[in-house]
């Protein structure tokens, strides 16, 4: 199947032959749905803290989280463009006539052009694209008079003004501020100072971005950091890392067959979100929190944002502490029955494990090895909102493969809703994932855990694309907080909805919680 060239394109990249042919036997059997058992909600799954914890979790982070080693990750690499869907098959029609009015003013939705014009000054670039537009010889103000609406968006989407269509969303412009507007990845500099600080004042924050925006990231970052080490006494170590060409995935046309380019080389396709747990496991850090470079808000609510990363990083805490000691017992021998009825409850009460049917079946000794590789896992606590209509994840109990049953975070394309009994299940579901996670990576001897042994491999995706006029299959990695993080020891937490503010499209910055008070 494969020639020398191939050969050569597939070691370059990194990637085994024995992963291309696993990659293309899922092309060929599919993934399978994943088997809901139950909706995780605060009555079973969910944790739900009350004014009392809440300050407890919170001074418990505070004090012990100054042992470790704490980092901030944030994937940073993914294209703003899908952001302004909508205002570029506005300038594909419009053209500043009569009936290009109509239409135009007929949508007034919060989510419309015409909102988008008429708020156009609240956005944090609107400083910024007017200079630009100067500089040009236009006059925004003349430019709205005169309805020459395709003109204003030409030159905030394209590279003869501020080029946004082609940038990353952490290199937009977000807030407005007193001393002027704030790039997203400097928000994230701003809530790093603030949970992700260790005893010394180092706050490490690390990026994941794409290639062709590295030096955009640097360049801005450097030209900030300064600042906000003045303004918060803290000493930034910031570090970027790309997606590996190891994490690609080979693409196929409709019969299985490798896709290849005009040339005969063979097409791979980024493996999706899933492929950064690589970069994940190849961080230093034992506390890593994970956030999107959307999901940020301005200074004036950022403090419901710190206390509740204080709560589930104060709970990982907790919940690691108690399991090391556990391990370290087990490790030593000579564990007493009461020593395993103890475990027993600790891993089904505090850390949502179910054990094996034939548990209690078991011998001390059989039993004690069960607990043992059950709670010598990675450990992650993940933040979970009411849910308010949002797309997307969701906090479930699930069946894998084996037959176990755990706590996921599951897709909505991982379910099949032509079976009425999954279905029902998916919409009795309470909670949305915000991906607001805090994770152990290390296990009770120091030692990093290597994080791809972790990984559901049957949780990926499969979509259909087109190339060149054709149609080609590709393969997405199971995600990073849902397949990729399967096997670990998952938590959830009912954390307020504040802490949840996305930015999907453009419009979003016009909602109030992007805005100056």
């Amino acid at each position: 199947m494969y020639t020398d060239t191939d050969l050569f394109q597939i070691e370059k990249m990194g990637i085994s032959l024995e992963t291309i042919e696993n990659q293309i036997n899922n092309f060929k059997t599919g993934f399978p749905f994943v088997d809901l058992v139950a909706p995780a909600t605060p009555a079973d799954g969910i944790r739900k803290y009350n004014e009392e914890e809440i300050e407890f979790l919170n001074e418990f982070y505070t004090a012990e989280s100054q042992k470790h080693q704490l980092v901030k990750f944030v994937p940073a690499s993914g294209a703003a463009s899908r952001m302004f869907k909508h205002l570029f098959e506005f300038n594909e029609k419009y053209h500043g006539r009569e009936e290009d009015l109509v239409v135009f003013e007929k949508d007034k939705g919060f989510n419309s052009v015409y909102h988008f014009i008429q708020n156009i000054q609240k956005f944090a670039f609107y400083h910024e694209l007017k200079s630009v537009l100067e500089k040009s010889g236009y006059q925004l103000d003349k430019l709205l008079e005169e309805k020459q609406y395709q003109v204003i968006i030409d030159f905030l989407l394209s590279d003869k003004g501020l080029g946004y269509a082609a940038l990353p969303k952490g290199l937009l412009a977000f807030h407005n501020y007193p001393d002027g507007a704030r790039l997203a990845v400097e928000e994230h500099l701003v809530e790093g100072a603030h949970y992700a600080r260790d005893h010394e004042g180092r706050v490490q924050i690390h990026f994941t971005v794409s290639p062709e925006h590295r030096s955009r990231f640097v360049e801005s970052i450097t030209r900030v950091k300064e600042k906000y080490e003045k303004r918060f006494g803290v000493t930034y170590e910031i570090s970027f890392s790309e997606q590996k060409s190891s994490t690609d995935t080979i693409a196929v046309d409709r019969e299985n067959e490798p896709f290849r380019e005009k040339n005969g080389s063979l097409v791979f396709r980024p493996g999706g979100h899933g492929a950064l747990i690589e970069n994940l496991n190849d961080l230093l850090g034992d506390i890593v929190f994970v956030k999107n470079i959307d999901n940020i808000v301005p200074d004036r609510l950022k403090d419901t944002t710190y206390l509740y990363k204080n709560v589930i990083g104060g709970l990982l805490l907790q919940l690691q502490n108690q399991v090391f000691d556990y391990l370290k017992i087990i490790e030593k021998g000579e564990i007493s029955e009461h020593q395993i009825h103890e475990m027993t409850e600790y891993a089904t009460h505090e850390l949502s494990l179910k054990l094996s049917d034939q548990f209690v079946k078991k011998t001390l000794k059989e039993q004690t090895d069960e607990l043992f590789h059950l709670m010598n896992r990675p450990i992650r606590v993940c933040g979970m909102v009411k849910n308010e209509g949002e797309p997307g994840g969701g906090p479930f109990w699930l069946r894998n493969q084996k037959g176990e049953v755990s706590l996921q975070i599951v897709e909505s394309a991982q379910i099949n809703h032509e079976d009425p009994k999954q279905e029902k299940i998916f919409q009795a579901a309470t909670h949305f994932n915000p991906v607001d996670l805090v994770c152990g990576v290390r296990d009770f001897k120091g030692n990093s855990f290597d994080l791809r042994k972790f990984v559901d491999p049957a949780t990926g995706f499969i979509a259909v694309k087109s190339k060149d006029g054709k149609d080609l299959k590709a393969q997405e990695l199971p995600g990073l907080w849902n397949g990729a993080m399967a096997e670990w020891i998952t938590v959830f937490v009912e954390t307020p909805i504040i802490t949840f503010n996305p930015v999907k499209t453009i419009n979003d910055l016009l909602r109030p919680q992007h805005q100056p008070e």
